[in-house]
């Protein structure tokens, strides 16, 4: 096992796998920008090193800077969590050039599923269904047109190379589809430097369902069940959940097999997501495999009590997992969010500035995996995601419940949050009742939208007496005195949540 492990990446994902590794006893290495010289994941980490300047380009891109600092503080391992390397064969092979163990696939796996057409034609000859489309990238945007009119529309434009909702274009109108096909492939070359493109069927109100994989170098091979992600806005992630609210049990054994034959079709070694789309005839397609652990692995540690992160570092230094399918079992439900810094109601903009407060909720079946400490600030060169909050429940309903009375004690000021949009998902009816889409969020915001405004008096009136109250409260020795008569708490207090109801008592 390795003694010392160096984690190239930042924010909540490092502190994540700092703390398994901790819990390992393994030491820990941090590397750190400029702009995270005082992060919170430098503070945690065993040693921290400068790699550097703020713009990722200048620092947790730098392969060779990263492997410097590997081999100058003794480290044994590069944990590259998600983002930024993670799916670099760049740093797995120079890993592999200096002896230093990548924890994560092989570089093979990661360049035949990397790239989408690639991928798409490897699960077409593993059996593994997939939306109908183009085998390959296609090279005008007549002769893409002219296949989307054989396929019919919608169609959804993808960047070969994409990732992220990156070079992806929804057509529903045939005359939209030349502007959209050229914006598609500028926008995949600026991202990834590939403009190629590929058309495939637009698949109507889908759920986006994904399998967690492990798979380890002594031939074991599993799964652990689904995540519905569907709740996404730009075609990124905001609301996960386990188990998928619709899934039938015979789909999801068969969901699972297929998981596994497309790991297997690579030779995947390590933690990995088979995603699919679900139609509404519990039908589904391949759509992509991440090769890396994902931002909502947590949901899946939560229902089935397995450490992802310990797995992955197990199977890296070539140990066999240490569990097996006939193992595991999905126990209650789980829910994740991802709290950002952003405008929902400014097209979801980021809000980077200071945290000048901040209190994380608390109380049974919650988990916060966060990168921030109050004081902070939230970097305009980053992803803005403070932190993905994640709860279990007995049940879904137990779990959405305990979700939403959390995020009405999460309090962060300073900075613009997404926390009341994530209520509004919460509530929506068709998330209330599971049978929501990919198309969910559109419902909400035009919730949002339609909500009647506040009026400007009834609002200046309800800041005056926040402000009273405020003053008053300061006035007193404490939020709650005693009455030194009884050794009680005086009931007339004033309370964050409003005031408790008076109670009678004999003199």
């Amino acid at each position: 096992m390795f003694q010392k492990v160096l984690i190239a990446n930042r924010g909540e994902i490092a502190i994540r796998v700092m703390r398994t590794l901790r819990e390992m006893g393994i030491a820990t290495v941090a590397v750190y920008s400029d702009a995270d010289r005082r992060a919170a994941h430098t503070r945690y980490a065993d040693e921290a090193w400068h790699i550097g300047g703020s713009a990722s380009n200048e620092s947790y891109l730098l392969v060779d800077r990263i492997l410097d600092v590997a081999e100058k503080s003794g480290a044994q391992a590069i944990h590259p969590g998600y983002g930024f390397l993670s799916e670099n064969t760049t740093l797995a092979n120079a890993c592999a050039q200096r002896g230093i163990a990548f924890i994560g696939p092989e570089p093979h796996a990661i360049i035949e599923m990397g790239e989408k057409t690639r991928a798409r034609n490897l699960m077409i000859q593993a059996g593994v269904p997939v939306v109908p489309g183009t085998e390959g990238a296609i090279d005008t945007a007549e002769e893409a047109l002219e296949f989307a009119r054989d396929i019919g529309f919608p169609v959804l434009i993808k960047a070969a190379a994409g990732g992220g909702g990156k070079g992806m274009r929804r057509v529903d109108d045939p005359n939209d589809f030349v502007d959209a096909f050229n914006g598609a492939r500028r926008e995949a070359l600026s991202a990834f430097g590939n403009g190629d493109c590929y058309v495939e069927k637009w698949i109507l109100q889908p759920k986006h369902v994904e399998f967690q994989i492990l798979c380890d170098t002594h031939g074991n091979a599993i799964h652990l069940f689904e995540r519905e992600c569907s709740v996404q806005r730009r075609h990124q992630k905001v609301v996960e959940e386990t188990p998928c609210p619709v899934l039938l049990p015979e789909t999801r054994q068969r969901m699972g097999e297929v998981a596994v034959r497309a790991a297997r079709a690579v030779d995947y070694v390590g933690a990995g997501t088979v995603e699919f789309l679900l139609d509404v005839h519990q039908d589904f397609y391949f759509l992509e495999m991440n090769t890396r652990l994902q931002v909502e692995h947590p949901i899946t540690e939560m229902v089935t009590g397995v450490d992802l992160v310990a797995e992955q570092i197990r199977i890296a230094a070539g140990l066999p997992m240490s569990v097996r399918q006939d193992d595991l079992r999905q126990t209650g439900h789980a829910i994740e969010v991802r709290v950002y810094a952003e405008d929902p109601d400014n097209n979801f903009m980021p809000a980077p500035g200071p945290i000048t407060r901040l209190r994380v909720p608390q109380g049974p079946g919650t988990r916060d995996d966060s990168g921030f400490h109050e004081g902070d600030t939230v970097s305009l060169f980053y992803d803005p995601m403070l932190s993905k909050f994640i709860v279990h429940g007995h049940d879904r309903e137990h779990a959405r419940m305990r979700m939403l009375r959390a995020l009405d004690e999460y309090v962060v000021h300073g900075t613009e949050t997404n926390i009341d949009f994530l209520r509004d998902c919460l509530r929506e009816p068709s998330f209330v009742d599971g049978s929501y889409d990919t198309g969910v969020i559109d419902a909400i915001r035009t919730l949002r939208d339609n909500r009647p405004p506040i009026d400007d008096e009834d609002h200046l009136d309800a800041l005056l007496a926040a402000a009273m109250a405020f003053h008053f409260q300061q006035g007193r020795t404490s939020a709650a005195t005693t009455d030194p008569a009884t050794n009680r708490e005086d009931d007339s207090a004033w309370r964050l949540f409003g005031r408790r109801q008076q109670l009678g008592r004999l003199s």
